[in-house]
């Protein structure tokens, strides 16, 4: 939060006496001859007895005789006024100064307020953690590695697409419809209000290939696709679509499937046409793919043994860019197209046209683009293969036959690499739940999207918003339906379960989130790059405030990458800098009142309309804090988080020569139990609390309105807060939760802390924490839980479970339950008992709804919030292999 800039006026100087009177006399010329002594006095009597006689008489003849008038005041004598004079140019002078002097001051401070804004929009100078080519964009340089990831499903936000890994790469996706009278629901994007029963990965390596089930109303989809390395641009890759009716949903009598290519600013796609409506392929160049070839097979039956009947639609227009594909696609629909297949009776369909009269919107065209429909009957297969320009000796196309063994090949070895890495056929898994965790991780690796652009950021220090310098970022997403782009507490636990797949994909993550970071040490904690990530993003949330915060999760995954031997020391001194200025960032921006405290800045400061104002900085949004925000609050999460932080720099700045003395003794200070208990141990509460002007006598109430004028309508009355006690300074009360855990989850804590007893009792006591199903967000006994925040703000952090902080919890008591101490067995009971809790309900949750999901309701069990949410939840494949 900006500090308020006070600039202090200099104080007015006064005038002698003499001058209130009438203004000073100019000072003497420089060449005036100065009287000799004594010179001044007598010319002063001579001037005065010359104007006495050369007064003129006024006579006495027929009128009274006025009385004399009083003699003038005698001026001062002459060295009087020469001292008044320097005085007065004496005190000009200093008056010039002090306004020379506030003129500067103002001048430099609007210098430094410049400064601070233009570094607010500047990247980091330290050298980039990865290579500046934007084409492969490995740690490493680039080489097979970033090759072999060069193409990918890197666009999470539609059902099934491909991209490569630059900024202005050509796109490919698919698009269907089913084909029922008056039904023109077209499916792209992922979008909840579809209402697809299931869709998503279940299977997915992250790098070569990938097996997807979306299941729509009254038909399923299976969707495919097989790279194959070679040549200088990532190779060939081939889709397999697959299409069958379903058994449950109305009748599907034929569908839809449209593949598109669209160019993303650059390059060209020429249409290969096989007749007047059938585009059999095309042929494209780019700048970073060079020449391509792209061929639409001909569709078959579900075994790829014979042809079947189809009509064909192709369309060839440009678009305002690629948020605007679907609109392209469904302004060119017309029902007017007959499917007449041999022996049947023709039926109306709905085809493309060529569209007229410029792109939908009416913006200036950015897009070309290219879509092959083909409408036929279920079931059915069809194949695109993409070739490579650059691929020399290619052993024949990846189609038919060769495509099938591909996959089966590398599905065989998913499954085996799967069980090397976590083994739960050898923990006793059953067979499907092998398949659950499978599909958690294939989903994360699959909703890996690769985003290019410029975020929207708000300096204190600017009067409007700014964007931000043009990159990359290659990075999971939370959700591809709801949240389908880069969160920064969120990506610190995607690579946990990431980095155990495959610590080299955490590492490239990693230094792509650091070479986000600008000058200052800030990095954006929601990255909305490019157009179709804007597009997904209400307008009020586009903006990011460069004195907003997230907590830094990154450290953890650095932490557990050292500790698994994956680092290397290069790749540490990539880092280091910047990991230099991300933490130095969090403690001059986010200190708190007293030494070795913390605090979150971005709290709603319009207290009037929340119950308890939000700090979605944190993480936990709506989770209770101190009822009036102020600058005395003291923040548990954060300190906890700077603790973790702070050890994880020492290490690192070890490792790569560096000093590390002073991490560490900030590390020791953090860590400290009697400290702790000092800043945040609330004793007549019994446990962890913020603290900060806070009262529990608060609540939303209808505001009462004055009566409206004659004949004008009755006001809607808003729910408004209204406090009953004024707040104090104290422990804050009432928020008995996730973030009083924080010792405890970040394992500061000594096995020996009779605080470790209390707060594994708080997780137990089903009237607080515990249910069968996870650890709640809130204490039932808490008067915020469950509760609205706003009249439309439903409770989030208020009582939900949560995986990602459940998971923290099972690795801590997993920690506390191999260390001697007194709570040992507690810990290590309590462990077991609650990632039985939560594996047994999300997989349960998967069976019954097809999805994982954002949270878990508390009392019942059911997914809720958005889904597929295979973000931080899909952490449960780690509480599945038993490494937390």
């Amino acid at each position: 939060m900006a500090r308020e800039r006070r600039r202090r006026t200099a104080p007015e100087h006064g005038r002698p006496r003499e001058q209130h009177d009438r203004p000073p006399p100019p000072p003497p010329s420089a060449e005036e001859p100065q009287p000799e002594p004594g010179q001044e006095e007598q010319e002063d009597q001579e001037a005065d007895q010359e104007a006495e006689g050369s007064r003129p008489s006024r006579g006495r003849r027929g009128r009274k005789e006025r009385p004399p008038k009083p003699k003038p005041k005698a001026p001062p004598p002459r060295g009087v006024r020469v001292r008044v004079r320097r005085w007065a140019l004496l005190l000009a002078l200093l008056a010039s100064g002090a306004l020379g002097g506030a003129a500067f001051a103002w001048c430099g401070g609007a210098f430094a307020r410049w400064r601070r804004a233009a570094r607010a929009v500047s990247l980091h100078p330290a050298p980039r953690a990865l290579p500046p080519d934007s084409s492969t964009g490995a740690p490493d340089g680039g080489g097979d590695d970033a090759l072999r990831r060069f193409w990918g499903s890197y666009r999470p936000h539609v059902y099934f697409g491909m991209k490569a890994r630059s900024p202005r790469s050509p796109v490919a996706g698919l698009m269907w419809m089913r084909q029922l009278e008056g039904d023109v629901r077209l499916r792209h994007t992922c979008e909840q209000s579809d209402g697809l029963p299931r869709y998503g990965w279940l299977l997915h390596d992250g790098a070569h290939f990938g097996v997807q089930e979306i299941r729509d109303l009254g038909l399923s989809l299976q969707t495919e696709f097989v790279k194959r390395p070679g040549g200088q641009h990532g190779g060939d890759w081939t889709w397999r679509v697959t299409a069958r009716p379903e058994r449950t949903g109305p009748q599907v009598p034929f569908i839809s499937l449209l593949f598109y290519v669209a160019t993303d600013g650059q390059g060209t796609l020429q249409p290969l046409l096989d007749g007047k409506t059938r585009l059999r392929g095309l042929r494209g160049t780019s700048e970073e793919l060079g020449h391509f070839t792209i061929t639409f097979s001909q569709p078959t039956t579900e075994a790829g043994t014979a042809p079947l009947y189809a009509s064909y639609n192709y369309l060839q227009a440009e678009a305002e860019g690629l948020h605007r594909l679907t609109d392209v696609v469904k302004a060119s629909l017309t029902p007017r197209f007959s499917y007449a297949p041999p022996g049947a009776p023709p039926q109306r369909y709905f085809g493309m046209e060529a569209l007229r009269g410029g792109t939908p919107g009416g913006g200036e065209p950015h897009s070309q683009l290219l879509v092959h429909q083909v409408t036929v009957a279920l079931p059915c297969r069809l194949e695109v293969l993409f070739e490579s320009g650059s691929f020399a000796d290619r052993p024949g196309p990846l189609a038919g036959e060769a495509l099938t063994q591909e996959l089966q090949r590398h599905r065989a070895g998913f499954e085996r690499r799967f069980e090397e890495t976590f083994g739960l056929a050898a923990k006793g898994y059953s067979r499907p739940e092998q398949q659950f965790a499978m599909a958690a991780l294939s989903n994360m690796l699959g909703g890996m999207g690769y985003f290019y652009g410029q975020s929207l950021v708000q300096s204190p220090h600017a009067d409007h918003p700014q964007l931000y310098p043009a990159g990359p970022l290659f990075t999971a997403v939370p959700s591809r339906s709801f949240f389908p782009r880069g969160f920064l507490w969120d990506e610190g636990f995607h690579q946990l379960l990431l980095g155990r797949w495959e610590p080299a994909l955490s590492r490239e993550v990693l230094a792509h989130w650091l070479d986000l970071m600008n000058a200052e040490g800030w990095i954006p904690r929601e990255q909305i790059l490019g157009q179709e990530a804007r597009a997904k993003v209400p307008a009020e949330f586009v903006v990011q405030d460069t004195s907003a915060g997230n907590p830094p999760t990154l450290f953890l995954v650095l932490q557990q990458l050292m500790t698994q031997g994956a680092t290397d020391t290069a790749f540490l001194e990539r880092l280091f800098p910047r990991l230099q200025s991300w933490y130095q960032w969090y403690n001059e921006t986010q200190a708190g009142p007293e030494p070795y405290t913390f605090r979150w800045r971005g709290r709603d400061q319009d207290a009037q309309r929340f119950l308890n104002p939000k700090t979605l900085t944190s993480g936990l949004d709506d989770y209770p804090r101190a009822s009036h925000p102020s600058p005395e609050e003291r923040h548990l999460d954060l300190r906890c988080w700077m603790a973790v932080a702070s050890a994880v720099m020492a290490e690192v700045a070890s490792r790569v020569g560096q000093p590390a003395g002073e991490y560490q003794r900030v590390a020791e200070v953090l860590a400290d139990d009697d400290l702790l208990d000092r800043h945040h141990w609330a004793e007549a509460l019994g446990t962890f609390a913020d603290y900060g002007n806070h009262t529990l006598a608060v609540a939303l109430e209808r505001e009462r309105l004055r009566p409206p004028p004659p004949g004008q309508p009755l006001p809607t009355p808003r729910l408004v807060r209204v406090v009953r006690k004024p707040p104090k300074l104290q422990f804050v009360g009432g928020a008995l939760g996730y973030v009083s855990l924080f010792p405890l989850l970040l394992q500061l804590l000594e096995p020996t802390s009779p605080r470790l007893g209390s707060l594994l009792a708080d997780m137990r006591s089903e009237k607080k924490l515990w249910s069968p199903f996870g650890l709640r967000s809130l204490s039932r006994s808490s008067p915020f839980y469950l509760k609205h925040n706003t009249e439309h703000d439903p409770p989030y952090w208020r009582g939900p479970i949560w995986v990602n902080i459940n998971y923290l919890a099972v690795r801590a008591l997993r920690h506390y339950g191999q260390r001697q101490g007194p709570f040992q067995g507690q810990a290590a009971s309590l462990c077991q008992e609650l990632r039985a809790n939560l594996i047994r309900n999300i997989y349960r949750q998967y069976l019954e709804s097809g999805y994982i999901w954002e949270q878990y309701n508390d009392r019942t069990g059911r997914g809720q919030g958005c889904y597929p949410f295979t973000g931080w939840s899909a952490l449960v494949v780690l509480m599945m292999a038993e490494e937390c």
